[in-house]
């Protein structure tokens, strides 16, 4: 898949309808976690220093098409200022006369910030008039929010239909990190899916197996296939009803030629809490009163294995508990390693969607993967290999 950038647009004098995604936590009115909007910088100063003039579009919250005044995008300009700047106008809707005269008075060095796109009911409904309506304020549309991507809405869809259309700087670094970790990777590729049920991520892993040539599951997911195959998981966390679609799962795999990698020994516990005494045991011997919490490190080290004849590596989930210690051992040790892999330049690693992010945070390897996408629901669906309407709309 092929699509336009920054890099092949004439910005100069130009108004450049922004869609970005700033949906950050606030408490107080302050914002507490400013990833999303340091991530957005690359691109509106890029149109700047190109002479165009950055106006940014963005929902935030679920107003569900009404006005909420503690969702407004006013909130932000204080934080948005100063990771900009330079002075953030703000206008107080996102279509019509105010819209309208806030673009008309916007000068160049500054940016302008519409209010919340989702304030209005067709916004999510990708109402044609809408998007009309917002493509009279700009002259060329940039996506910048892949976060947002797989929602065919007005501001992510329809505009991209109205007007001469590129990827922010942040979509083309999120397209080009998926299309090296799925669409041509270098192999052999290795997935980790980790997460607590089967259920949530059926797509993700039927997909998987057709793409990559390791497989490995952890977290409660793999109880669920460790009991598929009629070994006794205790009171662990398993979704014995999906047994059926771990073993069709697993039939597809060997089809496919992908091994799935499954622990070969687990952490133990009878109570679910930090500093609850555990022990290893085989993956086929976890006492009937206990819970699998982890896997154990001869996982751990088949697991390094792999990774060290792999290119590439995407990883979504934990392998354990691993908000709990001694639980986060296996998740902390595999992710760490991959991670040093990472920065010797041996392997390719994507990693995004759900705990990941916090996971790896937490095991201290983030800053060395590849690339971390934030992007959640999109993120999941790309992998799961379904078409992002905002995406498609982008496509050269």
């Amino acid at each position: 898949m092929t699509w336009t950038t920054l890099d092949q647009m004439d910005l100069k004098g130009k108004r450049v309808l922004t869609r970005v995604d700033i949906n950050v936590p606030m408490e107080n009115g302050v914002v507490t976690d400013a990833t999303r909007i340091a991530r957005i910088v690359p691109t509106v100063k890029d149109i700047l220093a190109a002479g165009g003039m950055p106006i940014l579009l963005a929902h935030f919250g679920r107003p569900k098409g009404t006005r909420v005044p503690e969702m407004s995008l006013q909130h932000l300009v204080p934080a948005l200022e100063a990771a900009f700047d330079c002075d953030v106008i703000f206008a107080a809707d996102c279509i019509g006369a105010g819209a309208e005269a806030a673009v008309g008075a916007l000068q160049a060095g500054r940016v302008l910030l519409l209010e919340n796109t989702r304030f209005h009911p067709q916004e999510p409904a990708n109402d044609s008039a809408f998007a009309a309506a917002m493509a009279r304020l700009g002259d060329i549309y940039c996506n910048d929010a892949f976060s947002a991507a797989h929602r065919a809405h007005a501001s992510t869809e329809g505009l991209a239909r109205l007007l001469p259309s590129c990827a922010g700087r942040l979509m083309q670094q999120e397209l080009s990190a998926l299309e090296a970790a799925l669409g041509t990777p270098k192999r052999p590729v290795v997935a980790v899916v980790g997460g607590a049920k089967v259920s949530t991520k059926l797509e993700l892993l039927s997909n998987l197996v057709e793409k990559v040539d390791h497989l490995v599951i952890g977290g409660g997911m793999a109880n669920t296939f460790l009991a598929a195959q009629g070994i006794d998981v205790g009171k662990s966390l398993a979704e014995h009803e999906m047994s059926a679609t771990a073993l069709e799962i697993i039939a597809k795999a060997k089809a496919a030629g992908c091994e799935i990698v499954l622990p070969s020994d687990v952490v133990v516990a009878r109570e679910f809490k930090a500093g609850a005494a555990s022990e290893t045991v085989a993956a086929d011997a976890c006492p009937a009163d206990a819970m699998i919490l982890d896997a154990g490190p001869d996982t751990v080290a088949r697991i390094k294995a792999i990774l060290d004849s792999a290119k590439t590596l995407i990883w979504n989930g934990p392998l354990g508990a691993f908000e709990i210690e001694p639980f986060d051992m296996a998740t902390n040790a595999a992710a760490a390693y991959a991670a040093d892999l990472s920065a010797k330049g041996a392997l390719v690693s994507v990693a995004g969607g759900g705990d990941t992010v916090a996971a790896l945070n937490q095991a201290g390897a983030a800053e060395r993967f590849t690339y971390i996408s934030t992007a959640g629901g999109a993120f999941l669906e790309w992998m799961e290999g379904k078409t992002l309407p905002g995406v498609a709309a982008l496509s050269a």
